[in-house]
């Protein structure tokens, strides 16, 4: 009987899964949208991917791996079989350069395909929220592909397409901190006048000072230790620049002119942005090659000097984890998950972001003939996200984690060895510039075109 059971259970997940509707999902959510379930969905296999890739650089992967008998090339071997796996791909930051390609041209291939989609009525939408076993193979199937790549120029080149792509990226996610920010003061101060609770009022105060201690904590913190009294003046001129930029948007965004533009704007989406800012700042610092200027989080923790590169200019040992790059996956699995449930009522996030003012939650679930919960088709006249958008910022998502498990090091062809660049510092810097010019300009676009809409 358990196994009759059983295997009904089965069915009805299987039907799910090559079905037009993700219902998996719909058991725990039962008051769902169908868009929003599936971009939970496709950022669940981003989520994979990235925990997949985290495995791969743990230190130590590959001695353990080696340990397997007849599993590693020179490693332990059994008598009469030839180890055939070449560890060096299959762990390390190629390990990670081939499971983030593979990622990349997944999400790049449904972004070709969802061109244009109007509305969930078009063919492709099936494919789109529906089939979600085969979708599952053929990432594997790419993957699996991708670790057959020859070395050669492969790590070099893909190097550059995870900087232009994180460059992107960082952006994107400056855009969802603000969106978040923005609807994060519009509901609080909403709560506040509508219920006569000061208490939201002294919540927002307290974020806003939070995030500006912190903030100013940092500067603190970057010139004591990643300047010098004789050196680093890129350095000084990065953090002095970002923390003027800071201000400027503080002192703009209270100004009366913008604050009759737009009544929701203020301290509290500067001290994130700000807050954001000087994140990045300190990320681009640490990608610095001179380590007079970069020392590492664990030489300030334990007071060791960091390792210089030897005479013959052969890299010293770089150090896969340090407190940026998590704090990177952290804020890069927060705006995944925001940009997947995202609502907003921000008409200029929406535009850049391809998205409709959301609705607020969807109805119940619909029950079909077969008794399996169903999420609420929320698009039969218009969909509620641009798709090929979405599989875009998850395909620019998949080289930016590429990059910050490498930690933004270029690998070096002639020692097979990473090293800090130069170029990954500038790429950080001018995204956190035109990160700051694109909030300044979300304040002074209302002013300097009134007859637009930008509520």
């Amino acid at each position: 009987m358990g196994a009759c059971l059983a295997l009904c259970s089965l069915a009805s997940c299987a039907s799910c899964l090559c079905g037009s509707a993700p219902c998996l999902l719909c058991g725990c959510c039962p008051s769902s949208n169908n868009s929003t379930i599936t971009r939970l969905v496709f950022s669940f296999f981003l989520l994979l991917g990235t925990l997949v890739s985290v495995i791969m650089i743990l230190p130590g992967m590959e001695t353990q791996l080696r340990k397997i008998p007849g599993f590693c090339q020179g490693g332990s071997a059994i008598p009469g079989y030839e180890n055939q796996v070449n560890c060096d791909v299959i762990v390390g930051y190629k390990s990670v350069y081939r499971m983030c390609f593979a990622m990349t041209c997944f999400f790049f291939l449904f972004f070709a395909i969802m061109i244009r989609v109007r509305s969930s009525k078009d063919p492709r939408a099936a494919i789109q929220n529906g089939f979600w076993f085969f979708k599952f193979l053929i990432l594997i199937g790419i993957t699996v592909g991708a670790f057959f790549i020859p070395d050669g120029t492969f790590n070099t080149v893909w190097f550059y397409f995870g900087v232009v792509g994180s460059f992107i990226f960082i952006l994107i996610q400056l855009i969802l901190l603000i969106d978040f920010a923005h609807s994060w003061n519009k509901v609080w101060v909403g709560n506040a006048e509508n219920g006569d609770n000061k208490c939201w009022f002294a919540g927002l105060l307290s974020f806003t000072v939070l995030h500006y201690a912190l903030a100013i904590t940092a500067v603190v913190l970057f010139y004591v230790y990643y300047t010098q009294p004789d050196d680093c003046t890129t350095h000084k001129v990065f953090i002095s620049l970002n923390l003027i930029l800071c201000i400027i948007i503080s002192v703009v965004s209270i100004l009366p002119k913008i604050q009759e533009a737009q009544p929701y704007s203020g301290l509290l989406q500067a001290s994130l942005i700000s807050l954001y800012t000087m994140y990045v700042t300190w990320s681009a610092m640490t990608n610095n090659p001179n380590r007079k200027c970069n020392p590492s989080l664990l030489s300030l923790v334990s007071n060791v000097s960091t390792t210089e590169p030897s005479a013959d200019g052969t890299p010293g040992q770089v150090q896969w984890w340090d407190a940026q790059g998590i704090v990177g996956l952290i804020i890069f699995l927060f705006c995944t998950l925001y940009a997947s449930i995202r609502s907003s009522s921000n008409t200029q996030v929406n535009k850049l972001m391809q998205t409709e003012e959301g609705g607020g939650s969807g109805g119940e679930g619909v029950v079909g003939e077969d008794g399996i919960r169903r999420a609420v088709d929320n698009e039969e006249e218009k969909v509620s996200y641009s798709y090929s958008f979405f599989h875009f910022h998850l395909c620019l998502a998949s080289l930016y984690i590429m990059m910050t498990l490498t930690n933004w090091y270029q690998p070096d062809t002639t020692t097979q060895a990473m090293q800090s660049c130069m170029p990954a510092v500038w790429v950080k810097m001018t995204s956190s510039w035109l990160g700051l010019g694109l909030y300044l300009w979300t304040l002074i676009a209302p002013l300097i075109f009134p007859d637009r809409d930008f509520n």
